[in-house]
Order: C-alpha cells, then structure tokens, then sequence
C-alpha cells in the first residue's frame, strides 16, 4: 500500500474524486491537499512543507491537477516535493514549460513537430506585417496564458486582428497570431497520454457558429483512434515536454497532423465519459511503476 497525494484546490471535481477513487481500489492511502494552503519551508539542508499547521510527512508520492491560474505556485509546491524525495507523477519543469504556450510550441518545433503557422509580434506596429506574412485573415488570436478556450479569439479580417492584437498590447498582454485551420472545420483530436501509450482519444467538435472546439464551450465529444502517425507524434509530443501524463491536442490539416497545445493537467471527465477507459486507473498504475523506478534509482 502506498501513501498518495493529490494536489488539487477542488477534493469535489470529477477528475480529482476519479483519481481518488482509482487510488482507493488498488488499495492505496490516499488524501487531497491544497497546494495553494501549503506553506513552502526553506531552510539550510531541510526542506519542509507545512499543511493546515501540520509537517507533510511520509508520502510517497504526489499527482498533481494544478490549474492554470496557479501554475507558479503549484510548481513551486511540486519542486519542494521533489527536494523531500517524494515522487511526482508531473515534474515542476514540465508543467512550467507546457504551461507557456510560447515555450512549448517553440520547443515542439525546433524538435521537428508540426505545428500550426504561429507568430509572437515584439511590437503592435509589427502586428499587420505579420499578418500578411501569415497569408492574410481570418487569424486566430491568442493570449500567451489561454484556458478552456478563454483568451482564443478568432479574427475573420485584417482589421480585426490589428485591433485585438493593438487592445491586447495596450493591456500588456503579449499576443500569439496562428494560422486558421480552416478544413478542420471546428474540430480537434484530444489524446491523452499515460506513461509511454496513448490510453485514449477523442474528437471534438465545437458546436454551430463556434471555431474552438473546447467542451466548456458546448463542443460535442465521440472516440476517435489516432492514426499510426498522429500516435508516434502525439508520444513525442509528450515526451519532449518530459510530461509522463498529458492531453495532447492535434488539428488535422492538409498537410498532416498539427500539435496545437500540450496539456500538463489534462481534465478526465469529458475523455473517461467519451471513451469508457478508466484512465484515472492508468495513472495510478503509471505512479506505481514509476515511484518503483524513482525509488531504486536512489539506492
């Protein structure tokens, strides 16, 4: 039996309670903890976590489900993790680098993933140069720190992506400019990756007069299998980000499958519903095998 640790700032969400439960039938001792009530200690050779005026002791191991809004901090309680010697079945790294939107698509391109068309203006005058650079409108405008579709604005003329891109520039808020996919027609691949395999995947297809296919936003979700090729992108993806759980997101283009994002904290509800898999049970497998190597790894 092993002592786990879910962080996470919701003990009542799906994909949280799902991760529980999966912890509880393999026979595990698991609890919930707030990372954002975790009180970080550094001091000379002792690094210590303190929760609810308690010292977090004897854990093995932790999954994190951090949330955008808190990624900072939340890394912050994962690296401190990391120095006590208790494994994490997400890196604070990783889920720092897949958690800028710049960093990652920059990483996964140099790497030699398709990506889409995507640029990063320095300087609002810059904005309209790009644009035609980019082939002109409609252009998909985005904010560096984008969630659930939030920030993700479709501009269907030149001039409206220059004013986005120039309001957003006023808010100190750099922009991302990325081509529009238009025959994917409103549609995204999502898979989700445990350990070395793709456990499950699924389409989303956002719903009538929508482009982002998020299902916050009412998209409609069905299974959907990754093509040979979509598969061993899609573990590279993961890989490069050194995520050992992520939901990767993919457009089908004309020419070929496209990475849009790599998700470091990946939502279970819509997925698990969708296709029927018991991922949550694929992680808590995956950090058994993984804490087993992590812990002969430091003998």
């Amino acid at each position: 039996m092993l002592n786990l640790a879910i962080l996470s700032r919701g003990a009542a969400l799906y994909s949280t309670q799902s991760l529980f439960r999966a912890a509880r039938r393999r026979g595990h001792y698991v609890r919930v903890i707030d990372h954002q009530r975790c009180n970080i200690v550094i001091e000379q050779g002792i690094p210590q976590i303190i929760y609810e005026g308690v010292h977090l002791i004897g854990m093995d191991a932790m999954i994190p489900r951090i949330g955008a809004s808190v990624t900072d901090y939340g890394a912050a309680v994962i690296r401190q993790c990391e120095l006590m010697g208790i494994y994490t079945a997400t890196r604070s790294e990783a889920l720092l680098m897949a958690r800028d939107k710049l960093k990652c698509l920059q990483k996964l391109s140099a790497e030699g993933i398709n990506v889409p068309r995507t640029f990063i203006a320095g300087a609002p005058e810059d904005v309209p140069f790009l644009i035609d650079r980019m082939g002109g409108a409609p252009v998909v405008i985005k904010l560096l720190e984008s969630t659930h579709g939030v920030g993700v604005i479709l501009a269907e003329s030149r001039n409206a992506a220059i004013a986005l891109a120039e309001t957003f520039f006023k808010l100190n808020q750099p922009v991302i400019l990325q081509e529009f996919i238009r025959e994917a027609e409103g549609a995204d691949i999502r898979a989700f990756v445990v350990g070395r395999r793709v456990v499950a995947s699924m389409k989303r297809q956002a719903s009538e007069g929508e482009f982002r296919s998020n299902l916050h936003r009412g998209a409609e979700a069905t299974l959907e299998f990754l093509t040979e090729e979509e598969e061993k992108i899609v573990l590279k993806a993961a890989r490069l980000m050194g995520l050992e759980i992520a939901g990767v997101d993919l457009l089908r283009s004309r020419r070929g499958p496209l990475v849009m994002e790599v998700n470091a904290s990946p939502g279970l509800e819509g997925i698990e519903t969708t296709t029927g898999v018991d991922i949550a049970g694929a992680i808590i497998e995956n950090v058994e095998h993984g804490l087993e190597r992590f812990t002969k790894s430091r003998r």
